[in-house]
């Protein structure tokens, strides 16, 4: 599958007067608003109004072989949300599942109705509001999402433990889903819903071990055997190791990646704090931590700044939406008490994920550059989630401070300036495309994901109230990309080579330099000094070497070498190469002369030294400056006419000064580190 897509789940188009008219004559699919929303108690952000909405309830056909559920023959329905909900004229929304539109006889759409990522994610949202307040309604339907999960799940023959992805709207199950998913059939493997499935029984389990102990004991049985399934198709290749494009991986995580692989470890981590005695799944859990661990990349100056990639075949893709890696191995360092876990994870949420903000936020890929960037609840709340679980994991309160930046996304602070989540309605948009639309439907996986993020903020007090007040980006510099075709060539050629490369996506044209070819790009004069990072195509067994310049300043050579293929999927990569060892300052022409071989280039990274993002609203404003710098930095913060309150944290997160500025000042930003001002 391409993986610059949600590998969740694809949507064929609908057509809304077709399905509309379907819709009204089809059971569980009608035309409805949410109910009216319920007001937060308390100044509470949580809404779960639209996701109750969401619920519907379907029963299954009896007897289906491998396919039962807790206390199935005296509570034959199954209570699931529907996949996504269409904005209708009026404010209303209309339930549809996904490969629409349905057959007008069966009812059945070429997916389904509901599936099991949704489901247990809507359950996980269930337990921890449950847990939060107490409430029983929420403790009800969590009861019923895990019910109707485990009937998803195969319990015998060679697929026992994997997960069934779709259900139709009269519960009939769809192993085989239109367009193909793979596995395909969709229990016949590992998948993103077997890791989403751990993820729910793992919280499920840990609810309800006091509450409701008969219950609590089924979902320890359902979790051990989807436990065994990831052992005997996963875990068996614990301790072995690939080489992709030069980068060595890990071969024993879930789909190969440490974006699935994550879920599932927040799921375990959860069940292993509440039931220590367990050995496999804390086996498990420490197991695929540790591959995930493996997966950190970069440094504060280099890509990808220390993310944690998610995709072991591709060294250079990233993309937010389900990019809980580091709250999952800071959530493995406590549960199994090694705090050697969380280090990946801090230096994702220090380095990586202040650039991430600095340059436009949540973006659904930096493949290797920022060129897939509509923006979803997904990847905000993923992000917002990593911080909160790295700041409560080592203490350092300069995470919790970014998240409560991050979580601004959902109420303006994003590139179209308006809010995605509505605390009147619970309703979250479905996404931010590049160019500002907002796509206004509000399927299950928003959803959720805006309570998620709710939940976090409401669990920690005055978080919420301060998110929800910066409601627009007011500056923001940061890390951008030149295009190559936009260079001055001698000798050089410009081709347009097919976009996805099979693990990462060219920003644009491709420029061919080769031996005494020469090229010169504009990168701007901003007003802060920057690196520049050339995106190079390299093929094994290729190589050159090209001489950079900026002005009269040397900026190095680079010899490029192809990296050999390994496990990527394709033989060749496009990967950003560091360049100079002092940064630029505020020249404008960047040239290039290649010596020997042939240089191909997508584009330039431009990142200042200093990055800077601005939030404000009615409650002020908030400024984060970020350093990449190998030495303490001056920078200038604040503005004139405002007494600003500045907390400055070092590279791991940790305060290290805190201090009132009166109007703009400079204050010293240490090494890898950022400051944030308030005011």
């Amino acid at each position: 599958m391409n993986r610059m897509l949600r590998p969740a789940r694809t949507r064929a188009a609908i057509g809304a007067v077709a399905a509309v008219a379907l819709a009204l004559s089809l059971p569980g699919a009608a035309l409805a608003a949410p109910p009216a929303p319920a007001q937060a108690v308390g100044g509470q952000l949580t809404n779960l109004a639209h996701l109750d909405f969401l619920l519907d309830e379907a029963t299954p056909p009896a007897d289906v072989e491998g396919h039962t559920t807790y206390r199935l023959a005296e509570e034959p329905v199954l209570v699931m949300p529907w996949t996504y909900a269409d904005a209708r004229p009026g404010g209303t929304f209309e339930r549809v599942g996904g490969g629409g539109p349905p057959d007008p006889v069966t009812g059945h759409w070429k997916q389904g109705a509901y599936n099991a990522d949704d489901i247990a994610r809507a359950a996980v949202v269930y337990v921890r509001h449950w847990e939060q307040t107490g409430d029983d309604a929420s403790r009800d339907k969590a009861y019923e999402l895990l019910r109707s999960l485990a009937y998803l799940q195969t319990i015998d023959g060679p697929n026992a433990g994997n997960v069934v992805l779709w259900m139709q709207p009269d519960g009939t199950l769809n192993p085989s889903a239109e367009p193909v998913e793979l596995p395909d059939p969709s229990d016949s493997g590992p998948s993103y819903w077997l890791a989403r499935t751990i993820w729910a029984l793992g919280e499920g389990h840990a609810a309800f071990a006091d509450a409701d102990p008969d219950f609590a004991a089924f979902l320890d049985e359902r979790l051990a055997l989807a436990i065994e399934a990831v052992d005997r198709q996963v875990l068996v290749r614990y301790g072995r190791w690939a080489e992709a494009d030069g980068m060595r991986v890990p071969r024993w995580l879930i789909v190969d990646g440490a974006d699935a692989s994550a879920e599932a470890v927040l799921g375990l981590a959860a069940h292993v704090e509440a039931q220590p005695g367990d050995t496999a799944a804390a086996e498990a859990l420490r197991k695929l931590a540790e591959g995930i661990a493996a997966m950190s990349a970069g440094d504060e100056r280099s890509w990808p700044y220390g993310a944690l990639l998610p995709w072991t075949p591709a060294r250079s893709l990233w993309h937010a939406w389900g990019s809980q890696m580091p709250a999952a191995v800071a959530a493995a360092s406590v549960a199994l008490g090694d705090p050697s876990l969380v280090v990946p994870a801090v230096r994702d949420s220090a380095s990586f994920t202040p650039t991430l903000m600095t340059a436009g936020g949540p973006d659904n890929g930096w493949m290797p550059t920022p060129t897939e960037r509509v923006q979803i609840a997904y990847g905000a709340d993923s992000r917002v989630q990593s911080l909160f679980a790295v700041a409560d994991a080592t203490g350092a309160p300069g995470f919790t401070e970014l998240a409560v930046m991050q979580a601004a996304w959902f109420f303006g602070a994003n590139h179209a300036g308006e809010p995605m989540y509505d605390p009147a309605t619970g309703v979250t948009f479905d996404g931010l495309e590049a160019d500002g639309r907002v796509n206004r439907n509000s399927g299950a996986e928003s959803t959720i994901h805006g309570l998620l993020t709710m939940l976090a903020l409401d669990a920690r007090p005055g978080l919420g109230k301060r998110a929800s007040a910066l409601t627009e980006v007011a500056a923001r510099e940061g890390l951008r990309l030149v295009q190559a075709e936009s260079g001055t060539t001698t000798g050089g050629t410009v081709t347009t080579p097919e976009a996805w490369t099979g693990e990462s996506l060219w920003a644009g044209d491709a420029l061919t330099l080769p031996r005494g070819a020469s090229a010169v790009f504009d990168i701007g004069t901003d007003s802060t000094r920057r690196w520049v990072e050339p995106v190079v195509w390299s093929t094994p067994g290729e190589s050159s070497t090209s001489m950079w310049r900026a002005g009269n300043v040397p900026l190095g050579a680079l010899h490029e070498q192809g990296p050999d293929q390994g496990v990527s999927p394709t033989p060749g990569v496009l990967w950003p190469r560091s360049l100079q060892h002092s940064a630029l300052d505020d020249r404008s022409a960047l040239r290039v002369d290649v010596r020997a071989g042939e240089l191909v280039l997508d584009g330039i990274l431009v990142r200042p030294v200093i990055s800077r993002l601005a939030l404000a609203g009615e409650g002020g404003r908030t400024e984060l400056v970020h350093s990449s710098a190998a030495a303490p930095q001056p920078t200038r913060i604040g503005a004139e006419g405002t007494t600003t309150h500045v907390i400055v944290f070092d590279s791991r997160g940790g305060q290290v000064r805190d201090t009132t500025v009166r109007g703009s000042r400079t204050i010293v930003v240490p090494a890898g580190g950022f400051a944030i001002a308030t005011s």
